[in-house]
């Protein structure tokens, strides 16, 4: 069965939390790891939208120092490699190249902010900045020739989407319900808790809870203004989010070597190139003000389009051209309305706000995936002291789901050579997976891939090839561990392999998806609707 579990008859919790995304399953792991007993909700599946959307970078904000953002820039800083080290099968570190355009900012300004962003916080993993003559680093040479001087830093890369489900994973094994597919359509309080209404695939539910989180990203702000109710009949909505798009594109690879780019815009905004899934490289992002009903459908647009290959085309010898352009995706970040006309100059930084006129209320307001788990720390805080029941933290330094590989390679050391180390004892192991297959699943799982392989000892023992290096053993752990019911959760989030396949091959994921869902149907019989209280 999948992993949509059945609320218990005793369904009362210490903490609701509403949304499935990289903050709210952050929270969710990080109270379940104190011992609270939580349920989280997502309408759709994990990580569907702003959280698997982003740029997939691990970093500080560079361009953040411009705004003054010094205390978000060090909080992202002091998160980099903490993260990195949690992690290293999903992120590792990434340096990056910025072009000097004379045209652009001044060459001590860009220095002064790049010692900055070397010296805000420690760092133990990620060499520091330098220069670099553009002629003879390897870096250069896809480059227009006026480009001559570079600086060169550190920052990492991560896949979000799958850094949103081991949160999950591990909030789940410590003792967290994951509800995907389930939408919160009402919730109400009293001065001892709330009674929450969950809408999911299996009916609907009835639970109490002593207090709730709203880490619905877009939508917090419409969740306090239309499904949560106060007793009284107050307004819970203090704040207004402002909306904003960003969108990529991936393109065929335009380089060769695993450097990432940086390029400053004439419109003082900045966007990357950055190396992605091996044979391609993905360009972005835009910032696009956006209005509340557009944030569950968000497309980029063909201004859009021509406005990155456009700026990377201004750097790039050989021109980037909307033709090129092999697939997007857009996504809509929650950011504080603080009456910038720019959107680029919205603060990223978050703000945890606490409700406590009767049961708490914590809703969570804006973010960036590099301060997650730092913000996930702030809010078990705060809920554990709106609960007068402090309990301390534990995730810095803690991995998240697969990150252990010391049963694979030892005590770790670096996290980029723990990583290449443990995908060497795989294939040591497994010598019959091929050698790129071995890769990609050490790089999905982690020391996770020994649940994936089980007692496998041959591709035959895997099942039937769906597609391309995708079989069937790999897709009923997806189904049975990770939540995944159609073929986007399986081949555009928990993996990018929907980027390589031809419509055909996707199709027939889609095929034995439901296929498979028809005999669990019909093996188990979904319950009739349920109306639990605590």
């Amino acid at each position: 069965m999948d992993k949509n579990e059945d609320l218990a008859t005793d369904a009362t919790f210490d903490v609701l939390v509403i949304g499935g995304g990289i903050n709210g399953c952050g929270i969710a792991r990080d109270l379940a790891g104190r011992g609270f007993q939580v349920v989280l909700c997502e309408k759709d599946d994990l990580a569907a939208h702003t959280s698997s959307s982003s740029t997939k970078l691990i970093h500080g904000g560079l361009r953040y120092l411009e705004y003054y953002e010094f205390s978000l820039v060090r909080k992202a800083l002091q998160e980099r490699e903490v993260l990195l080290k949690s992690a290293p099968h999903i992120m590792w570190p990434l340096r990056f190249v910025m072009p000097h355009d004379r045209s652009m900012r001044p060459a001590w300004m860009v220095r002064m902010g790049l010692f900055l962003y070397d010296h805000l916080a420690k760092r133990e993993v990620l060499p520091g900045s330098r220069t670099v003559d553009l002629r003879k680093h390897k870096a250069g040479q896809p480059l227009k020739p006026q480009y001559t001087r570079g600086f060169v830093y550190s920052d990492g890369w991560v896949d979000d989407a799958r850094l949103v489900v081991l949160n999950a994973i591990d909030a789940r094994a410590r003792g967290a319900q994951i509800l995907t597919r389930t939408r919160c359509t009402a919730v109400q309080r009293d001065a001892t808790g709330w009674t929450a209404t969950l809408e999911g695939p299996d009916g609907i539910r009835t639970v109490r809870a002593r207090a709730v989180v709203n880490a619905a990203g877009p939508w917090a702000e419409s969740f306090l203004r239309n499904t949560a109710k106060a007793a009284n009949g107050e307004s819970l909505a203090t704040k207004n989010l402002r909306l904003v798009k960003g969108s990529h594109i991936v393109v065929k690879r335009i380089f060769e070597h695993d450097h990432a780019y940086i390029f400053q815009n004439p419109d003082k905004r900045i966007i990357f190139a950055i190396p992605y899934q091996d044979d391609y490289t993905l360009i972005g992002t835009t910032d696009v003000e956006v209005g509340p009903n557009d944030a569950g459908a968000a497309r980029i647009s063909p201004e859009e389009i021509d406005y990155l290959c456009e700026q990377a085309s201004r750097y790039f010898e050989k021109p980037v051209v909307p033709t090129d352009v092999v697939w997007t995706y857009s996504g809509v970040r929650p950011l504080l309305d603080d009456a910038s006309g720019d959107p680029s100059a919205v603060t990223r930084d978050y703000l945890l706000e606490a409700n406590t006129t009767a049961a708490p209320l914590l809703s969570v307001w804006g973010g960036k995936i590099t301060t997650f788990r730092k913000l996930a720390e702030d809010a078990a805080n705060e809920v554990g002291r709106m609960l007068g029941d402090k309990r301390p933290a534990w995730t810095d330094g803690a991995f998240l789901a697969g990150g252990d590989l010391s049963a694979w390679i030892g005590a770790p050391k670096r996290p980029d050579e723990d990583f290449d180390r443990f995908v060497a004892a795989v294939q040591k192991r497994h010598a019959w997976l091929p050698a790129p297959l071995a890769r990609r699943l050490a790089h999905a799982y982690g020391a996770r891939i020994a649940d994936v392989l089980a007692d496998a000892t041959s591709l035959e023992a895997l099942g039937e090839e769906v597609a391309p290096g995708l079989y069937e053993r790999e897709l009923r752990y997806l189904q049975a561990e990770e939540w995944v019911v159609d073929a986007d959760d399986a081949l555009w989030r928990r993996s990018k392999l929907g980027l390589r396949y031809t419509p055909a091959q996707r199709e027939r994921v889609v095929q034995w998806l439901a296929a498979a869902r028809e005999v669990r149907n019909a093996c188990e019989p979904l319950p009739a609707a349920k109306a639990f209280v605590g």
